[in-house]
C-alpha cells in the first residue's frame, strides 16, 4: 500500500451501529425459532450470489442467519392475535353523568400521540417509518391500558402493509375488541426514496403521506369528536389538516415507473422510448428467492398487493451490485493543481484546509440487507489554488457507499483514497441513520451513527483537527 502503510489511521465509531451480531439480542426479539429446512437462509444467500458477492467471506457468513431474522421479527404480527392483548386490560373507570357532560368512562376522549412504528411496504418489502396516533372514546364505564394501543398498533404494522390499510385495520380491530363508542386513528408515514433522490442525513427527500380512518363517533365532518381529535394532535404540533393532501402522492419510489403485468412480473414504462439505465431487468433466480421468502414468512407471494414486490425487492438490491458500478476512480483528483505537499506549506495554516461537506450517500448494510443513508464530511490540504472538484468527491462516496457496506469500512476507504492524493493528510466523517437500527430487535428510535478516520497532519496536528471539525459544526443546518 505503499505511503498507506507508514500512515497512522484512527477510526472510531462515535455511536456504536450495533448490527454485527443479534445473539445478544435473542430474548429481546422473542422470535420463532427457525424450522427445520426453512427456505429464508438459502433464499438470502441465492440474494448474495446474484448480488456478486461471495457469501463465504467474513462480512457475509452470518448475513443469511440475519436477514432472516430480521425479516421474522419485521413480521411477527402475523402471528399475534388482538384479543391475546386486550384481553384482562380493561378496566372499570367511573365517569359523568352524560347529561352533565362527558368525562372518564363515559365519554371522555382519550388519545395516545406519537407511537413511533416501522413495517414493511408490500410494495418493495422495504421498511417505512411510521408516527401513529390513536385516540377512542370509552363506553360503558370502561378504559382500556394506555399501553395496549400502542401494543395494537404495532401487532398490524409488524406485517407487509400499506399506509391506508394499517390505518383501517389498527382502528377496526381496536373498536372490536374495546368496544368504544368510537376511535380515531391517523398516520404520517415516512418511505426512503430511491439513493439518488436522498437529501442528507435526516428524512429530508423522504417519501412523506399522512393517513386516518374512523369509527363510532368520530366519524361524520362536523363530528365534534374528531374535532377534539385534531385539536389535540395540534397541541403537540401535529397538524393533520395540513397533511390531508400527502395521501394522494405517490406511495413507493419503485412502484410508479411499471405497469403489472401477471404472477409478480411487470414491465418498465419508457420515457421517449428509452429504458432508464436504471431499470434494468432483475434476474428471475433472485426474484423467485424472494417470493421464497414470503411463502417462509406465510405469505402468499400471489397476493394481490404483493404481485410485482419481489421484482422491486430485487430491482433495490441491484442499485447495490458489487460488479455494476457506473463510477471509476481512475483519475481522481482533488483540484487541477493537484494538492501534493508543498515544503513551504505549514501544516498549522488553517487556510490550507479544504473541505467538502454532506455529501450524501446511501448504501446497503452488508449484515441485514437494509439501508444505512447519510452524510459524509471530508477535509484535505489544497494547494491554494481553489477547491477540488464537488463531482469528483461525489462520485468517490458513491464508489464505496454503492455497494454492500458497513460504515467504519466506508469511512476507512474514502479517508484513504483521498489520503493516496493528497499526501499531507486526509480525515472523514460520516454520519448515518441505520434501518437495521430502528426497524428491528429493540428499534432504537431516531438513533444515529458517526464515525471517523483520520490519516497524516490531521491526526498528529490537534488544532487541524479541530479546524475542519468546527467546519463541520459551523454548516449544521445549512446544508441544502
Amino acid at each position: 500500500m505503499g505511503a498507506l502503510e507508514e500512515a497512522h489511521l484512527a477510526a472510531a465509531a462515535i455511536v456504536a451501529c450495533g448490527c454485527e451480531d443479534d445473539d445478544e439480542e435473542e430474548d429481546l426479539a422473542q422470535l420463532d425459532e427457525a424450522l427445520p429446512g426453512d427456505a429464508m437462509e438459502p433464499a438470502v444467500r441465492a440474494l448474495l450470489v446474484g448480488l456478486g458477492e461471495d457469501e463465504r467471506r467474513e462480512g457475509l457468513r452470518r448475513t443469511p442467519k440475519r436477514v432472516a431474522k430480521a425479516f421474522r421479527d419485521g413480521t411477527r404480527g402475523y402471528r399475534q392475535k388482538v384479543k391475546d392483548i386486550v384481553q384482562g386490560a380493561l378496566f372499570p373507570e367511573v365517569g359523568v353523568d352524560k347529561r352533565t357532560g362527558s368525562a372518564g368512562g363515559t365519554g371522555g376522549q382519550v388519545v395516545v400521540r406519537d407511537i413511533d412504528l416501522f413495517s414493511y411496504c408490500e410494495l418493495c418489502l422495504l421498511p417505512f417509518s411510521i408516527q401513529c396516533h390513536v385516540g377512542y372514546v370509552p363506553s360503558g364505564g370502561r378504559v382500556v391500558g394506555l399501553s395496549k394501543l400502542s401494543r395494537v398498533a404495532d401487532v398490524f404494522a409488524k406485517r407487509f402493509q400499506s399506509p391506508q390499510r394499517l390505518a383501517n385495520e389498527v382502528c377496526g380491530a381496536l373498536h372490536a375488541s374495546i368496544q368504544p363508542a368510537g376511535v380515531a386513528v391517523t398516520l404520517q408515514c415516512w418511505h426512503i426514496p430511491l439513493p439518488e433522490n436522498l437529501k442528507c442525513k435526516s428524512s429530508q427527500g423522504w417519501i412523506r403521506t399522512s393517513h386516518s380512518s374512523r369509527s363510532g363517533v368520530f366519524e361524520g365532518e362536523d363530528s365534534s369528536f374528531w374535532n377534539d381529535f385534531v385539536a389535540l394532535l395540534k397541541l403537540k404540533g401535529i397538524d393533520m389538516e395540513m397533511d390531508n393532501h400527502s395521501s394522494f402522492l405517490p406511495w413507493c419510489p419503485l412502484r410508479p415507473h411499471e405497469v403489472l403485468v401477471c404472477n409478480g412480473h411487470s414491465k418498465r414504462t419508457t420515457t421517449n422510448g428509452v429504458i432508464s439505465p436504471k431499470s434494468v431487468s432483475t434476474p428471475s433466480n433472485m426474484v423467485s428467492s424472494v417470493s421464497t421468502m414470503l411463502l417462509s414468512l406465510g405469505e402468499d407471494p400471489l397476493r394481490k398487493e404483493l404481485l410485482g414486490s419481489p421484482q422491486r425487492y430485487v430491482q433495490w438490491l441491484m442499485r447495490f451490485r458489487a460488479c455494476n458500478l457506473d463510477v471509476k476512480l481512475n483519475g481522481f483528483t482533488l483540484n487541477s493543481a493537484g494538492v501534493y505537499e508543498r515544503p513551504d506549506e505549514d501544516a498549522s495554516d488553517h487556510r490550507a484546509i479544504s473541505s467538502e461537506l454532506h455529501l450524501p450517500f446511501c448504501a446497503q448494510c452488508e449484515h441485514h440487507l437494509l439501508p444505512f443513508y447519510g452524510v459524509v464530511h471530508i477535509g484535505y490540504f489544497g494547494s491554494g489554488d481553489g477547491e477540488g472538484d464537488r463531482s469528483h468527491f461525489h462520485a468517490l462516496v458513491q464508489f464505496y457507499g454503492c455497494k454492500l457496506q458497513v460504515q467504519e469500512r466506508m469511512t476507512r476507504q474514502i479517508a484513504e483514497a483521498v489520503y493516496s492524493v493528497s499526501h499531507r493528510g486526509a480525515i472523514v466523517v460520516v454520519e448515518a441513520n441505520h434501518i437495521c437500527m430502528i426497524s428491528r430487535g429493540i428499534e432504537k428510535i431516531r438513533s444515529s451513527t458517526a464515525t471517523i478516520a483520520v490519516l497524516g497532519d490531521f491526526l498528529t496536528d490537534s488544532s487541524v483537527k479541530a479546524c475542519f471539525l468546527q467546519k463541520v459544526l459551523d454548516t449544521v443546518g445549512l446544508e441544502a
